[in-house]
C-alpha cells in the first residue's frame, strides 16, 4: 500500500502514479475485445497499419476515460476504501495534472485515430470517450441504479470500433459484439457492487444493491446472466461463428450461471467476488472463443 504522504514521489512512483490512473487492467481488457473486432472483421489477415493504429488510438482512449474518471470521483474515491489510495486522495497527483494529462492522452488518440485509421472509427471512439467519462460518471452513476445498465452502451463499444478500425464501417456483427458486452455488464459490476454495497451507501452512491437490496440485485444478476446465454447463441444463429464457439458460449454460460446462483445464495461470502473475477475470466474466454473459431473456419476453408 502507497504511502499517504504528499512528499514530492521519485520518478518510478510518479510513473506508477500516472499508470495507475489509466486503469490498466480495464484498459486491457478494453483493447483485446476491440483487437477481437479488428481481427474478426476480415477473413484473412487484418492490415497491419490499421491494426497497430487502431489498438494504440483505442487504448489511448480508454485510458484517458480513466483518468477523466479519477479526477471527476476524487472526492468520492478519498471515503472508499478499495480507492482511497489513488494518485488524487493520497495527493501524489493533482488535478490539474490529471486533467493535462487525460487531455493529451485524448488528443493523441484522436490524431492517430483520424488522420492513420478513419475519422469513423475517431467520431466513434471519442463518443465511447465521452459517454464513458462524463454522461455516465458525472450523470448516470449518480443519478439511478440502473447506471451501469444505461451506461454499459460506452464499455460495451471497444469490438464496433476494432471493426471500424479495419473496414471504416459498423457492420451488424460487430453490434453483436457490443450486445454480448452490454448484456455482460450487469451482471459482472453488479457482483462487485454487493461486495462494495456498504462503501457505496457511505458516499451515497445509487447502486442497484445499495437501493434495492442484495435479494433483488441477486435475482437481476441471475437474470441478465441468463439473457446473456441467449445473447451469446446470436453469433452462432446469424452464421457468424460456428460449432467450436456455440460449444464454448453454452459452457462458459452454464459454468457463469452456477456462479451467480451460488452469489444469489450465499451473498455475504467471498461467492460476489469470486463470481465478479469470474465474470473477466468469462468474457476473455468467451471472445477468445470467437477468434479461435473464426480463424479455424479461415483455414478450414483454404
Amino acid at each position: 500500500m502507497r504511502s499517504m504522504s504528499k512528499s514530492k514521489p521519485g520518478f518510478t512512483a510518479l510513473a506508477a502514479d500516472y499508470l495507475d490512473l489509466c486503469k490498466p487492467k480495464v484498459v486491457a481488457l478494453i483493447v483485446f475485445t476491440a483487437i477481437v473486432g479488428m481481427l474478426l472483421a476480415v477473413p484473412g489477415a487484418v492490415p497491419l497499419d490499421l491494426f497497430v493504429f487502431g489498438t494504440i488510438g483505442i487504448g489511448l482512449a480508454a485510458a484517458s476515460a480513466a483518468a477523466i474518471n479519477h479526477f471527476i470521483d476524487r472526492r468520492i474515491d478519498a471515503e472508499m476504501a478499495r480507492t482511497r489510495n489513488r494518485p488524487l486522495p493520497t495527493g501524489h497527483l493533482k488535478g490539474w495534472q490529471v486533467l493535462t494529462f487525460a487531455s493529451v492522452l485524448g488528443a493523441l488518440a484522436m490524431a492517430l485515430l483520424w488522420f492513420l485509421v478513419n475519422p469513423l472509427t475517431a467520431v466513434l471512439t471519442l463518443a465511447s470517450l465521452v459517454g464513458y467519462a462524463i454522461i455516465y460518471t458525472v450523470f448516470l452513476k449518480r443519478a439511478t441504479p440502473q447506471n451501469i445498465v444505461i451506461g454499459g452502451a460506452a464499455g460495451a463499444a471497444p469490438p464496433v470500433l476494432g471493426w471500424a478500425a479495419i473496414t471504416g464501417e459498423v457492420h451488424p456483427h460487430a453490434l453483436l459484439l457490443f450486445l454480448i458486452i452490454f448484456t455482460w455488464t450487469p451482471p459482472h459490476f453488479w457482483a462487485l457492487a454487493i461486495h462494495r454495497r456498504e462503501e457505496y451507501a457511505k458516499v451515497d452512491m445509487p447502486m442497484l444493491p445499495v437501493t434495492h437490496g442484495v435479494h433483488f440485485t441477486g435475482w437481476h444478476i441471475i437474470f441478465y446472466t441468463v439473457l446473456l446465454i441467449l445473447v451469446t447463441l446470436l453469433p452462432w444463429l446469424t452464421g457468424m461463428s460456428g460449432l467450436l464457439y456455440l460449444a464454448s458460449a453454452v459452457i462458459l454460460g452454464v459454468a457463469f450461471l452456477a456462479y451467480t446462483i451460488a452469489l444469489k445464495r450465499d451473498p455475504d461470502s467471498r461467492w460476489p467476488m469470486k463470481t465478479f473475477g469470474f465474470s473477466i475470466t468469462y468474457l476473455i474466454l468467451l471472445f477468445a472463443a470467437l477468434m479461435v473459431d473464426h480463424y479455424l473456419a479461415v483455414w478450414l476453408a483454404a
